[in-house]
């Protein structure tokens, strides 16, 4: 696979200049970031023979890029993940938001910061640091906040996310990485071969629109049962009511650990058998969404995405995994808080750590 190429990255948006930066460790392995969106563009991570493969989903020039699925590599906020009816309460004031979802509100709206420039504040071969100020009202969203970004690789091919924000007024935060992976590498048709297993006995069970019922319910006995390893294929067809609202896995599992921890702490394993490359995740975040691609190339997405060599994506071409906390919680008593209040910062980390079995 070729390395994505500097200058089909050059741009210019909102004034700034969007260019990529390319983080290499001792090892050999390479990601690629590209400042729209403070988005992964590319891993370059070894199989279990030494070859290179890139292992994550995006296109070749920042023009289709533009064009293309715009969470695709991503960071999401203020707010990632869905709120119902574009509408939350906060403060005794009601504040509205864009309904880009039927009547519910997808990762912060159209624009979000995916779609924004974000401004490099410092880069050297292992790490880039990102910045956006994000004035009051945007989106929809309360407060003037500045959402910082770093990202690390390091020497145990471990990809470190850490995210900050700090506001001067009370507001909702809830931040995520959107990479696609396959680990299978870029001419691998599906990821229902992939083997999972997920730290996680409960998950949020959704309504027909894929917002929160507010139930926390038990994986044991279910296809979300992932507490063991399962080839993702071996059930996502099942004739269970949650696969069906999402078309396949689309769902947040609350991963084990007490409440308020903040520790780093294993999250989900992914393999792919053919090439022996294993994927790690470790988070501060008390959940992680499993999902499976379900809209790409289905009826639920008419258009057609071409990514990386002219490829057409495939219908359940690759998965996300990303951590984050729980869907709708502002609406949800019982799911951890995602209030930031005026002085306070969140703060967040994730590593994607890549190995071969």
């Amino acid at each position: 696979m070729e390395r994505l190429k500097q200058e089909n990255y050059s741009g210019e948006a909102e004034g700034k200049k969007i260019g990529l930066w390319t983080l290499k460790n001792a090892r050999g392995l390479e990601v690629a970031i590209c400042n729209w969106g403070a988005r992964v563009c590319q891993i370059l991570a070894p199989d279990k023979n030494g070859k290179f493969d890139d292992v994550v989903l995006g296109y070749d020039t920042l023009a289709d890029a533009m064009a293309g699925m715009p969470e695709m590599g991503a960071m999401i906020g203020l707010m990632a993940n869905r709120i119902a009816n574009a509408r939350f309460e906060l403060g005794g004031r009601t504040y509205e938001l864009a309904a880009n979802d039927g009547a519910h509100n997808l990762h912060s709206g159209p624009v979000g910061c995916m779609n924004r420039v974000f401004d490099v504040v410092g880069s050297d071969e292992r790490s880039v640091s990102l910045e956006i100020r994000l004035p009051d009202g945007t989106d929809g969203f309360p407060g003037n906040c500045v959402l910082t970004v770093v990202y690390t690789l390091n020497d145990d091919n471990g990809l470190e996310i850490k995210t900050e924000v700090a506001t001067d007024a009370q507001t909702i935060v809830n931040i995520c990485n959107h990479a696609y992976f396959n680990l299978g590498g870029a001419e691998a048709q599906d990821i229902l071969g992939h083997v999972l297993e997920l730290n996680a006995a409960h998950y949020t069970t959704a309504d027909d629109t894929l917002i929160p019922t507010g139930e926390i319910a038990p994986v044991a006995g279910t296809p979300f049962d992932f507490t063991t390893p399962h080839v993702i294929g071996e059930r996502i067809d099942s004739d269970n009511e949650q696969l069906r609202r999402g078309k396949g896995y689309d769902h947040n599992f609350v991963l084990n650990k007490p409440e308020g921890d903040v520790a780093v702490s294993f999250a989900a394993r992914l393999s792919d058998p053919g090439t022996g490359r294993v994927m790690e995740v470790w988070t501060t975040e008390p959940g992680i969404q499993l999902y499976t691609g379900n809209f790409i190339q289905s009826g639920g997405m008419q258009k057609k995405y071409v990514g990386k060599s002219g490829r057409v994506m495939p219908h359940r071409g690759a998965l996300c995994l990303e951590t984050q906390h729980f869907p709708d919680a502002v609406h949800h008593a019982n799911f951890p808080s995602i209030v930031l209040n005026a002085g306070e910062r969140y703060s967040s980390t994730t590593i994607y750590r890549f190995l071969t079995a």
